[in-house]
């Protein structure tokens, strides 16, 4: 569920949302690591003034892994 969190998140920021792919990798007990990709002129727009944005985007995939009953991270790959 927190990989459909991200994916719905990042499409409605950037401008081409058909370049944004989320891949989960499992580390540990129950750890998952997000890593998402978009295009490169959409950055800017994933990570937000000074962070911002990416650390929302963070906030809400931890609330939905949560419920979840796992951890997750985003990690914003170039």
């Amino acid at each position: 569920m927190s990989e459909q969190v991200l994916s719905y998140l990042a499409k409605s920021l950037v401008d081409r949302p058909d370049d944004v792919s989320v891949t989960a990798v499992e580390e540990g007990e129950g750890d998952i690591v997000l890593e998402l990709r978009v295009h490169p002129e959409d950055m800017g727009k994933v990570i937000g003034k000074r962070g911002r944005t990416a650390k929302a985007l963070r906030t809400m995939v931890k609330a939905a892994a949560t419920r979840e009953g796992t951890n997750a991270t985003v990690e914003i790959v170039e």
